[in-house]
């Protein structure tokens, strides 16, 4: 399975989430995914594909030029996949991976989840979409997606197209089709 990693690339953050994305790029290693990430050389980005890659895991980096040219492309990838701008990179990622994992991040983070989100409500896709809630990084976002929710505005449950795991083993058992 490609696995689709959306997570920070910012280094300041809970130490815990490095290691949890090293347990995560180490396990699907063992398991025979490969991961698909966006190609950035720090924060969970660098620690879940260089851990795939010395496990002897599959890495794909999908790339806007943008971080080539701040020279902060990761040396942690099989396949290097060079995109104009970040809506060609969710894109080809959508279309490379055949589920979501969403690990703790920022706004680029939430433009990814909410683009792939959007696309399951809309049937372009089926694929599994993980919302690891690390030490329960995505609560406010999961209680803002409750509200959203019981005030009639989403499409449907958002349960039904996003899933939630605080553990490892629970994102395995989201994974399972």
């Amino acid at each position: 399975m490609k696995l689709c990693i959306f997570c920070s690339a910012n280094q300041q953050i809970d130490p815990d989430f490095f290691e949890s994305a090293r347990q995560l790029g180490r396990w699907a290693a063992e398991n025979g995914h490969t991961i698909v990430f966006g190609g950035n050389d720090s924060g969970l980005m660098h620690s879940v594909s260089k851990a795939a890659r010395q496990s002897g895991g599959m890495v794909i980096g999908i790339v806007p030029r943008m971080i080539e040219k701040m020279g902060k492309l990761s040396p942690w990838m099989d396949v290097h996949i060079p995109t104009e701008d970040l809506s060609d990179r969710k894109s080809l990622m959508m279309a490379q991976s055949d589920a979501f994992i969403v690990m703790p991040g920022g706004i680029g983070t939430l433009d990814e989840l909410f683009t792939v989100a959007s696309a399951a409500t809309l049937g372009y896709h089926q694929k599994p979409i993980v919302l690891y809630n690390l030490k329960g990084f995505w609560d406010s976002l999961i209680a803002c997606l409750d509200d959203l929710h019981q005030k009639g505005v989403t499409r449907k449950d958002w349960h039904s197209y996003i899933k939630t795991a605080a553990t490892l083993s629970e994102v395995v058992d989201c994974l399972s089709f």
